[in-house]
């Protein structure tokens, strides 16, 4: 029998489970909410947070698991941008996490993965003007979670902008002054809007906006969940930054690479720019170790 499964099954939504039984590990996708992963059993240990009841709302933005970011991250100044003499309003984190995927395929084959798309259509073209494809992996393999992602510009002529990133909500257990194993040596605190020295934690719990590491570079992050396993991301250069995000009282911290910082569109200083046909690959990893002994 092979290591490697993909299955699907109903709660609420269609879900795609892949599983690698030598490993013990496990990821659930849901294409239709959003392209996102609600799910992710690493070696035995599952790793994310997921509200049940926000991931069952389809007018509710998911609190948990992993979503997609995409045009992207974070707000915009009064959620709107101007391009080329027009403005456009979008929401938070962009148009991706709210869309239903596509699925292109599914693998048994040294892997137990899933291929889903999202394309441009007329709803997201009117708050993001571009004609976009996405197509991403998600594969489960060696006990990880890796999303191979591609952006391409299908449009005719114009250059197409965005920052694209990932939300992932991990499960925590204890406090959140957490030792976030980066080379990061500042942050800038969202609280305050002021840039300070990274020394080695930094507690979420009084917190009630995000902060973001800063002059990283090492394209990796690792942190202890609080349950005897570290979890870590490791992520394509791309990725400049990781914003680091909770909700007190609530057992989860976001750590999230993403592209640029918040409101980018607006600012325009770190803008990736697909021209007309072009495409861009990216991959991050989510893997696990277990820290207990």
């Amino acid at each position: 029998m092979s290591q490697f499964k993909v299955s699907q099954y109903t709660d609420t939504y269609v879900i795609y489970e892949l599983v690698e039984t030598s490993t013990d590990s496990r990821v659930l996708v849901c294409p239709e909410r959003g392209g996102i992963v609600i799910g992710c059993k690493l070696l035995g240990k599952e790793l994310f947070y997921l509200d049940k009841k926000t991931f069952e709302d389809p007018a509710a933005n998911i609190r948990g698991g992993n979503p997609v970011l995409f045009p992207i991250c974070g707000p915009l100044e009064d959620s709107e941008y101007n391009w080329e003499g027009e403005t456009y309003r979008m929401g938070q984190h962009g148009v991706a996490r709210n869309r239903s995927w596509d699925i292109v395929g599914t693998s048994e084959a040294n892997e137990a993965s899933i291929t889903i798309r999202l394309r441009a259509d007329e709803e997201t073209l009117a708050s993001y003007p571009f004609r976009f494809e996405l197509i991403f992996t998600y594969a489960l393999v060696n006990g990880e979670l890796h999303t191979r992602q591609t952006y391409r510009n299908i449009g005719d002529n114009s250059p197409m902008p965005f920052y694209a990133g990932f939300h992932p909500y991990f499960a925590i257990e204890g406090g959140k002054d957490i030792a976030y194993d980066t080379d990061a040596t500042r942050y800038i605190d969202y609280n305050d809007n002021v840039v300070k020295p990274y020394t080695g934690s930094v507690d979420l719990e009084p917190m009630v906006e995000s902060f973001c590491l800063l002059d990283a570079k090492r394209s990796s992050i690792s942190f202890p969940n609080g349950s005897g396993t570290r979890v870590r991301l490791t992520y394509d250069p791309l990725f400049k930054y990781v914003v680091i995000w909770s909700l007190k009282d609530r057992p989860f911290v976001c750590v999230e690479p993403w592209m640029a910082q918040p409101l980018e569109m607006n600012r325009r200083e770190e803008l990736v720019l697909l021209l007309a046909g072009e495409e861009l690959q990216a991959n991050m990893t989510i893997s696990c170790e277990n820290v207990s002994s």
